[in-house]
């Protein structure tokens, strides 16, 4: 792993915000002043293609990067807010119905977070 790659992984790693690539770019240059945007998308590619991060990809938005431990995701439909939701793994249900072997599987719950359902609440929806 480059000195890039394995310090761009610890931001992903100890985030659990989800961060965007501008977050993790953002991040990395308190380290690294001369690290380039391309350097971090490219290692973010690799270490995805590695098994080693996650991207979550929520229409709309822009791609977010998490660590690579089994858990699924809760998505406000309306502010795309991102939260971990850890539920039991479904991959020998998942096989069983598909009669396939599943390799892996990326579950995002679609909701409307507190906020957003307070908020049509005021606009009376």
């Amino acid at each position: 792993m480059t000195k890039y790659g394995k310090k761009i992984w610890e931001i992903v790693e100890a985030s659990r915000g989800h961060p965007t690539a501008e977050q993790v770019f953002d991040e990395l240059r308190g380290a690294c002043p001369g690290v380039a945007l391309a350097t971090v998308y490219n290692n973010l590619n690799r270490l995805c293609g590695e098994g080693r991060i996650r991207k979550v990809s929520v229409e709309g938005m822009p791609d977010r990067y998490d660590r690579a431990a089994r858990h699924d995701h809760l998505v406000c439909r309306n502010c795309g807010r991102l939260t971990d939701v850890d539920l039991e793994d479904l991959t020998e249900e998942l096989e069983r119905k598909a009669g396939v072997p599943i390799l892996a599987y990326d579950l995002k719950l679609i909701y409307l977070c507190g906020e957003c359902r307070k908020a049509r609440e005021k606009e009376g929806r």
